[in-house]
């Protein structure tokens, strides 16, 4: 049983000013503008901004996840089709960056090798961006149309409208992860925008998935909590 060490301090006693200094100024600026300019309101909105970026990585993980899974699904029917016995890991008509993504991921996931090759591991791997660049146009006559799109069947009609709403919303949530993973102030986005092309992409994945992400999300309680200026 783990206990409380003896010098932990007053958590009711601290300065404003001391935090201020450690933070340091450039990073609060954004909070100071957009409050009244007092240290205490500026820490209290950056403290809001963490809590709100953790909610964000929350929220992308779990979209994440389901549509590299959804996508990952796709490409492994249209490999058995069209090039049956191959990994469309090797069958799939990828640029070389993503085919340099796709080789760093295997030498993780096998330890440089050390170990057997599992296809889920490789796909744990392969971070966010690379999906976001799997959906581009770049990629609309070799994958979208022939495979990627059936990872989102509820998505539009028309194939070409499905492909630019679908890379929107990933671009969208790639760009609002990376802000908050880095600590970066996100309190002036639209995060309510951010939260419906979340539960769009998990929409377009499935209806039942969309409606798990938008009950059990975070985000829609931090917004509704940000502090007023």
């Amino acid at each position: 049983m783990s206990t409380v060490p003896n010098a932990v301090p007053n958590c009711g006693a601290w300065n404003a000013d001391e935090i201020c200094r450690f933070i340091t100024s450039e990073r609060l600026a954004s909070y100071f503008t957009d409050t009244d300019g007092s240290v205490r309101q500026a820490l209290h909105l950056y403290e809001w901004n963490m809590r709100a970026s953790a909610s964000v990585l929350e929220l992308t993980s779990m979209v994440e996840v389901i549509v590299r899974n959804s996508l990952d699904a796709s490409l492994i029917a249209w490999a058995s089709t069209h090039h049956p016995g191959a990994s469309w890991f090797d069958a799939a008509p990828l640029d070389a960056h993503a085919q340099s993504d796709i080789a760093k991921a295997r030498r993780r996931a096998t330890r440089h090798g050390r170990r057997p090759e599992v296809h889920g591991s490789v796909i744990s791997e392969l971070t966010l961006g690379f999906w976001r660049f799997l959906v581009e146009s770049r990629y609309l006559t070799r994958l979208w149309v022939p495979a990627s799109h059936t990872a989102f069947p509820h998505g539009a009609k028309d194939l070409r409208t499905r492909q630019e709403e679908v890379a929107l919303r990933m671009k969208q949530l790639t760009t609002v992860r990376n802000r908050a993973a880095h600590h970066e102030p996100i309190h002036r986005r639209d995060l309510g925008r951010d939260l419906r092309a979340a539960i769009d992409l998990a929409s377009w994945v499935s209806p039942d998935v969309g409606a798990w992400v938008a009950s059990k999300n975070s985000l829609r309680t931090r917004i509704e909590g940000k502090p007023q200026p």
